[in-house]
């Protein structure tokens, strides 16, 4: 119903934010990264929107990238995960950690979450493994450039080094975290990327 919204923030509260727009207040529920992002009132934001009717309340849901919001959309839809345990999920974990830790059926990652247990972390594992593409880890370089440590380069060889790190005993946000700070350019093959990202984790 509502693809976005951008406007104003008019008020910044724990779990929310009030978005002004043409004279109109929304109360938006976002991550706490969204929330770290703002400081002060008066910011100009646009948001991608998630509507949530229910038979006693209507709420909506922001996020920074459509990427995001396509991955809450498959995570509400896991039975016993609704719209707030799925924003505080995102809120714990970063999207391509979240994609990974399914990836690689990193269960314990996963039911680190608050409000999020082992069995719930098993069953998005089951229900989301098929329905998440490796290749798309490390997210739209043009959508989300404030997040990328890495520019350009080959994806290939990125997603490879991160799955050998993780065969290795690594954790996914660990592997993750040290590959996005190595450039591509500087190494052309997963051995080198991986050599120099065992040299960072030693």
């Amino acid at each position: 119903m509502i693809a976005f919204i951008k406007g104003r923030i008019s008020d910044i509260e724990t779990d929310k934010l009030v978005i002004e727009n043409q004279g109109m207040g929304y109360n938006v529920f976002v991550t706490s990264r969204v929330l770290s992002g703002v400081s002060t009132p008066g910011e100009t934001v646009k948001l991608y929107t998630y509507f949530s009717v229910k038979e006693d309340s209507m709420s909506l849901y922001g996020f920074l990238s459509k990427d995001e919001l396509d991955l809450f959309r498959k995570l509400i839809n896991v039975n016993g995960i609704g719209p707030k345990g799925a924003l505080s999920l995102l809120s714990f974990m970063t999207i391509d950690e979240l994609r990974l830790a399914i990836l690689s059926e990193d269960s314990k990652a996963i039911s680190r979450a608050p409000g999020i247990g082992a069995k719930t972390a098993s069953r998005i594992i089951i229900d989301l493994k098929d329905k998440i593409d490796i290749e798309n880890i490390f997210g739209n370089p043009a959508e989300e450039p404030e997040e990328k440590g890495v520019a350009g380069g080959d994806e290939s060889i990125r997603n490879d080094a991160v799955e050998a790190l993780v065969a290795l005993g690594y954790s996914p946000s660990q592997a993750l975290g040290v590959i996005r700070s190595l450039p591509v350019s500087e190494h052309n093959s997963v051995e080198t990327m991986i050599k120099s990202a065992l040299k960072k984790m030693i």
